[in-house]
């Protein structure tokens, strides 16, 4: 069971994303990786589902040329807001979580 500061440092890696969605998260993983291995999966798992959102909302703004975008954008985004939400909360509960639909780069 990790400790509540590692489960603070793992849930604030989702909550930050809010405010700054690459810089802040990666400070945090860095800083702590090496001394919590729960902050190290939550911080990868952040940073693997960031590379992959990004990686399809270009996508789909590429196809905004031929209106699918137009669909899948809000998708995305609303899918963005609900798995960091769910993340930051099963974090903070000291469990670990899997995004739906990644890469696993790192």
């Amino acid at each position: 069971m990790p400790t509540k500061d590692e489960r603070v440092f793992a849930a604030l890696i989702y909550v930050i994303s809010f405010f700054t969605a690459f810089i802040g998260p990666l400070v945090i993983w860095l800083l702590k990786k090496d001394s919590s291995q729960f902050v190290d999966y939550h911080g990868r798992e952040y940073l693997n589902f960031f590379i992959s959102y990004t990686v399809y909302s270009i996508v789909a703004g590429i196809l905004t040329i031929v209106l699918v975008g137009f669909l899948l954008l809000p998708v995305i985004g609303i899918a963005l807001i609900v798995f960091t939400i769910i993340a930051a909360v099963r974090a903070y509960e000291g469990t670990d979580y899997r995004f739906p639909l990644i890469f696993r780069i790192l």
